[in-house]
């Protein structure tokens, strides 16, 4: 039996347990996401690697959007992480909504209702991953707690086939999209406390390696000045704001000179500071 769907000892008798022993049980139990991700740090880092290495000479300005593209692809929750990542890179950081991308088995509508049978569907993910026409400049990286969705391994054969850059995130060790992926990242957090609930520790481990992933990038990319966000889009009064804050903290001016500075460079903190 795969980890992620072993029996956890720790959490046998579950349902007899007050609340305040479950609290703490779910929040001992999730030690293990830090652990896992502790051990995993050089598979991280070295798909860090891979994929700023298919963005670093890449014209990321250009529009429409024509350089490399970082795809997740995932089934149930992992696939609604990805998603999650991919949506909040262009208010983050400005980039174009092609240049990083959440793909989930059963589409859209499977971000608020469980699709059945999507994950099942090798072909499906087959054929999503040529009609995106990913090729040698993309990156494409499977999400699986189990690492056997056929989903996810369909669309890691057909990205492989095309020459992308291939990553494989799971929680368990033999995980089949290991076998295919040139790049494994094994996210070893162990049963759930609630069997077979990989949106528990697994999810969460998933989500923290995305956001290392995701961020990691774009700091190389140059799109932060130390560890602040300067190429945030500012699209709304609280990013707005945070433009501003960012224009007096770095410049060593008051906010009305930054403002007038950011509404003479349409509100880019970037074309303001440099």
């Amino acid at each position: 039996m795969s980890q992620t769907e072993s029996t956890n000892p720790k959490s046998l008798k579950l349902d007899q347990l007050d609340s305040l022993s479950y609290v703490q049980l779910h929040i001992e139990e999730e030690q293990a996401v830090m652990q896992a991700l502790k051990q995993a740090d050089s598979q991280i880092a070295a798909a860090l690697d891979a994929i700023y290495k298919k963005f670093q000479l890449a014209d990321l300005e250009q529009v429409p959007y024509q350089g490399p593209r970082l795809f997740y692809v995932g089934a149930g929750t992992s696939g609604r992480l990805g998603v999650l990542d991919a949506s909040e890179c262009p208010p983050t950081f400005s980039t174009e909504p092609e240049m990083v991308q959440g793909l989930i088995a059963g589409g859209d509508e499977a971000l608020r209702n469980a699709i059945e049978g999507a994950e099942d569907d090798k072909n499906a993910g087959e054929k999503l991953i040529k009609q995106c026409i990913i090729n040698s400049s993309d990156v494409l990286v499977g999400i699986s707690a189990s690492g056997g969705a056929p989903y996810v391994l369909g669309a890691l054969e057909a990205a492989r086939e095309a020459g992308a850059c291939t990553i494989a995130i799971a929680n368990n060790e033999d995980a089949a999209s290991f076998a295919i992926a040139e790049h494994q990242i094994f996210l070893n957090t162990g049963p759930e406390i609630l069997a077979g609930s990989t949106r528990l520790k697994a999810g969460t481990s998933q989500k923290i390696c995305l956001n290392i992933l995701s961020t990691g990038l774009m700091v190389k990319l140059g799109k932060t000045y130390g560890n602040l966000m300067v190429d945030l889009r500012a699209t709304n009064s609280k990013l707005k704001k945070r433009a501003v804050k960012l224009v007096t903290q770095i410049i060593n001016c008051d906010e009305a000179k930054a403002l007038e500075l950011l509404e003479a460079n349409d509100y880019k903190v970037k074309k303001v500071i440099k």
